[in-house]
This record gives structure tokens, C-alpha cells and sequence, in this order.
């Protein structure tokens, strides 16, 4: 019988702080997949797409990417619309974390393929609470085969 392949989490985040209570609170919620972490999109664009950008790379990865969308070196959109529009990538689900509420911008990352968005840091409590529960997400979710 063919066995799930574990999921990596691929944590794109430039603040540290919120990288540690991210990955504090993954942990906390009995999840013990790899966390990769990135703090810049292109960096996290070459591991994720390549270096020659054809997302070969992940051919056969599992992977769930949790995205802040305010990097320092380009816009966490441009890296969900790259992911998503490549045959290797589009399937990993995309979990968005950023400080912004702007609701166009909410539906625009739906729209362009998003899993999830969680605005952060609402609270500490707040956004403590939103990645626990995305912890427990974690633990059920099994990631689709690519075919």
C-alpha cells in the first residue's frame, strides 16, 4: 500500500518574531512536518519553481506554503499567482498570513487560488488561536496526489 508522503511546510515570513510563533504554535498543535523556512519570495520561489523557474522541482513534493504577502523583496500575490499558475505548484495549498485586511486585496488572493487568509497579527491571542487551528488543520489535511 502506497503511504502518504509527509507534507512540508514551506514558511515564507521575514519577521522572526512571527516566524517563532508560527512555527511554536504548529508545533504546539502536534505537528511535526518539516518547517523550510524563507524570508524573502526569491529565495522561496527558487526552491519552490527552480532555478531554471519550471516548478520541476516540486514534481512529487508535498508541500503546504504559508505565505506573508509583505516581503522585502516582492509581493506575496506575485508569489501565489506563480504558484499557482505552474502545473507543479498549483496544487499545494496556499495558507496566506499578513497584517492586511484590505478586503480587495482578501478576495483577490481567493481569486487567485488561496486556501486560506488569516490577517495577523490581530491579536497575539487572536493569532495564536488562528494558528492553532490551522495546526489541527494540518494534522488531518493529506495533500492531493499530482497526476
Amino acid at each position: 500500500m502506497n503511504r502518504a508522503k509527509p507534507v512540508s511546510i514551506i514558511m515564507i515570513e521575514d519577521d522572526e518574531g512571527h516566524a517563532r510563533l508560527i512555527e511554536k504554535n504548529i508545533r504546539r498543535a502536534g505537528v511535526n512536518n518539516e518547517i523550510i523556512p524563507f524570508t524573502n519570495g526569491t529565495d522561496a520561489l527558487e526552491f519552490l519553481l527552480g532555478p531554471d523557474g519550471s516548478g520541476e522541482a516540486s514534481a512529487g513534493r508535498h508541500l503546504l506554503i504559508l505565505l506573508d504577502l509583505n516581503l522585502p523583496d516582492m509581493g506575496g500575490v506575485d508569489i501565489l499567482e506563480k504558484v499557482k499558475s505552474n502545473q507543479h505548484t498549483k496544487r499545494s495549498p496556499v495558507v496566506v498570513l499578513t497584517t492586511t485586511d484590505d478586503s480587495r486585496e482578501i478576495q483577490r488572493c481567493y481569486d487567485l487560488g488561496a486556501n486560506v487568509y488569516i490577517t495577523k497579527p490581530v491579536a497575539y491571542e487572536g493569532f495564536a488561536n488562528a494558528i492553532r487551528q490551522l495546526g489541527l488543520f494540518f494534522s488531518v489535511m493529506q495533500v492531493p496526489e499530482t497526476a
